[in-house]
């Protein structure tokens, strides 16, 4: 785990943590917040990059009648499942990079 402190006092793998705990506005507000932690800001970077991007599946399905409501009724528990795997991988303290996303997160911390 990485116990090293951010600019907020807490250890890097709790605040990492909390970049998902509200989907993209915690995301939102780490990344302007934490500016020392590549691997805070990473994790807020995932987080917006991934949940603008559900969020905006969500709204497209949501227009498309019967089909796009039936894929958005079997996404939504599969969104869940990953918003919790990537709060367990960040408090770990792992560097959990999503497909395509991930890499996205990671050059913008760099």
């Amino acid at each position: 785990m990485n116990e090293n402190k951010t600019k907020l006092g807490l250890t890097e793998n709790f605040e990492a943590m909390l970049c998902y705990v509200l989907g993209w506005v915690t995301g939102v507000i780490f990344f302007i917040v934490e500016k020392e932690s590549k691997f805070v800001r990473f994790h807020a970077m995932q987080s917006i990059l991934t949940f603008v991007g559900c969020m905006i599946a969500f709204t497209v399905l949501g227009v498309i009648p019967v089909l796009g409501w039936l894929v958005g009724i079997i996404l939504a528990p599969c969104v869940v499942i990953l918003w919790i795997i990537l709060m367990i991988k960040a408090y770990k303290g792992e560097m959990f990079k999503l497909p395509v996303v991930g890499d996205m997160a990671e050059k913008q911390v760099q």
